[in-house]
């Protein structure tokens, strides 16, 4: 039976957590919610806010992770980031919206992990 898209996104979001903590990134949250947004994995390394948003595919039917976030999505991880800023006063905090694309097999075995620092400029 084929893991459900939720179910593999779920997935990759425990991988993308598990490579930036062996990175010295300190995982803040998971899953933050906040108006339509979410925001995948709030982290801090080195002082600066991190916020990641992972794109897990099996196969590339409908683009690669990459190609997944549209413009709309960028706007709203900006939109998020700055409602996670200002609900937990890191209103003058420096912060990145970063990317880890994660192409997997269907074994669920990472072929692609690729992350992108200040992907999105806010």
């Amino acid at each position: 039976m084929a893991a459900s898209r939720s179910e593999v996104g779920a997935w990759g979001e425990a991988i993308a957590a598990r490579y930036l903590a062996e990175r010295g990134y300190r995982v803040r949250d998971r899953n933050w919610r906040a108006g339509h947004g979410e925001l995948d994995i709030v982290a801090e390394q080195a002082g600066t806010i991190v916020f990641v948003e992972v794109r897990t595919r099996r196969n590339d039917l409908f683009g690669s992770p990459e190609e997944s976030i549209t413009p709309r999505k960028r706007a709203t991880l900006i939109e998020t980031a700055h409602m996670y800023l200002e609900a937990h006063n890191l209103s003058e905090a420096q912060w990145q919206i970063d990317v880890i694309a994660i192409d997997l097999d269907n074994r669920n075995i990472v072929q692609r992990l690729e992350h992108y620092e200040c992907a999105v400029e806010g």
